[in-house]
C-alpha cells in the first residue's frame, strides 16, 4: 500500500506541471480564436468568458491523454535513473505487477475522457454555435444612425436615432417581384424571443407600388422577421447519448466518434510502452523516454487519421488490437527478457 501511495505520488508530482503547461498552452490558441470572433460580433468580457468556457471540455480532451502518458514515462524514467525501479523490481515487483499499480488510475482516466468528448464535448460545441448564431443574429440589427446604405436582411434600411434597442423614424425599402415596398414608422423595437429576433415596427405606413398600381396600409404594429442560417438548429439537440444515435444513424460524423473513443483510450492501450520506455538501466543506457515517448504520440495520431478516415467506426477495435498487438511485442522483446 505504501509503495502504491508512493508512485502515485510521483506521478502526480510529474504529471500536474505537464497537464497546467499543456493546457495553458492549448488555451491560448483557443483564446486567440475565440477573440478573432470580435471582427464579426461585438462581445464583453462575460460573454467572452462564457463563450471559453464551452471549450474547455475540448482543451482537457487535447491535453489529457498526451499529458498523462508523458508523465507516467517520465515518472518511471525517474525512478529508473535515480535506481529506485532497480530496488523495487529487486523485492519482487517485476514490471508487469508495477503496471497493474498504475492500471486503475489509467482506466479512470480513459472513461473520464470518453465521458468529456462524447458527453461533454458534443453539448458544448452545440452551446457554442447557438450562441454564436444569437450573436450574429444581434450583429444583423446593429444599427447606426443616421447612416445610408445599410441593410437589415433583403431591407434597405435608414433610421434618424436609437437608443439601446429602441429605434426612432425608421424607414425601410426593398424591391421584390417587380414591386417597390416602402415602410416607415416612427418607433421600432428589437424583440429578441428566446433567440428568435425580430423587428416591431410600431405606428407607421406601408407603400407597396409598381407602374399600375399604388397601394397604402396603415399600421400600428407590424413585425419584420430575417431568417439567418443557425447550424445549431440542424439538431434539435436533447442530450449526447440521443445526438450520437441520431448522427451516426444518418451515417454522419463516423471519422469524429472513432476519434474521440480511440484518443480516450490512448493512455489505457498504451501502458506496456510506458513500462517499455520508462524501464531502463542508467549505467548501461540512456535516458530516451521522453523522445520515444512523443514518437509514439505522433505515430499513434497518425494512425488514427490515416486508418480513421478510411475504415471509419470500425477503426475503434482495430486499431486498438494492432497498437495492444505492437505494444507487447516490443515489451516482450526488450523488458520482459531483462525482467
Amino acid at each position: 500500500m505504501k509503495l502504491n501511495h508512493y508512485l502515485h505520488s510521483q506521478l502526480a508530482i510529474t504529471f500536474f506541471p505537464i497537464f497546467l503547461g499543456l493546457y495553458f498552452i492549448t488555451s491560448i490558441v483557443f483564446l486567440v480564436r475565440i477573440a478573432s470572433l470580435t471582427s464579426v460580433i461585438t462581445m464583453d468580457f462575460i460573454e467572452l468568458f462564457t463563450l471559453y468556457s464551452y471549450v474547455i471540455p475540448q482543451i482537457i480532451f487535447y491535453t489529457m491523454p498526451i499529458s498523462f502518458f508523458l508523465s507516467m514515462v517520465i515518472t518511471l524514467a525517474k525512478l529508473s535513473s535515480e535506481y529506485e525501479l532497480t530496488v523495487i523490481t529487486s523485492f519482487g515487483l517485476n514490471p508487469v505487477k508495477i503496471l497493474k499499480i498504475f492500471l486503475p488510475i489509467t482506466f479512470l482516466v480513459s472513461l473520464l475522457l470518453l465521458v468529456v468528448s462524447l458527453g461533454l464535448i458534443p453539448k458544448t460545441k452545440f452551446l457554442s454555435n447557438q450562441f454564436l448564431d444569437l450573436k450574429k443574429k444581434e450583429a444583423n440589427f446593429n444599427i447606426k444612425a443616421s447612416e445610408f446604405g445599410q441593410k437589415f436582411g433583403d431591407w434597405l434600411i435608414y433610421i434618424s436615432d436609437k437608443n439601446d434597442k429602441v429605434y426612432k423614424d425608421v424607414k425601410l425599402f426593398k424591391t421584390e417581384n417587380n414591386k417597390d415596398q416602402f415602410i416607415v414608422s416612427k418607433t421600432a423595437i428589437l424583440d429578441n424571443d428566446k433567440g428568435n429576433l425580430s423587428f416591431r415596427l410600431i405606428d407607421g405606413k406601408t407603400f407597396i407600388f409598381d407602374n399600375e398600381e399604388f397601394n397604402q396600409i396603415d399600421y400600428e404594429s407590424m413585425y419584420i422577421n430575417e431568417t439567418i442560417n443557425n447550424k445549431s438548429a440542424m439538431f434539435d439537440f436533447q442530450n449526447s447519448f440521443d445526438y450520437w444515435i441520431l448522427v451516426l444513424s444518418h451515417d454522419m460524423n463516423f471519422d469524429e466518434f472513432a476519434s474521440y473513443v480511440l484518443s480516450s483510450i490512448f493512455p489505457l492501450i498504451s501502458l506496456f510502452l510506458i513500462i517499455t520506455f520508462g524501464y531502463f538501466n542508467p549505467r548501461y543506457e540512456k535516458n530516451r523516454a521522453v523522445f520515444y515517448s512523443l514518437l509514439a504520440v505522433v505515430s499513434y495520431y497518425v494512425l488514427i487519421k490515416i486508418i480513421g478516415d478510411k475504415i471509419l467506426l470500425h477503426a475503434i477495435y482495430i486499431i486498438p488490437i494492432i497498437w495492444i498487438g505492437g505494444t507487447y511485442l516490443l515489451y516482450s522483446r526488450t523488458i520482459q527478457k531483462e525482467y
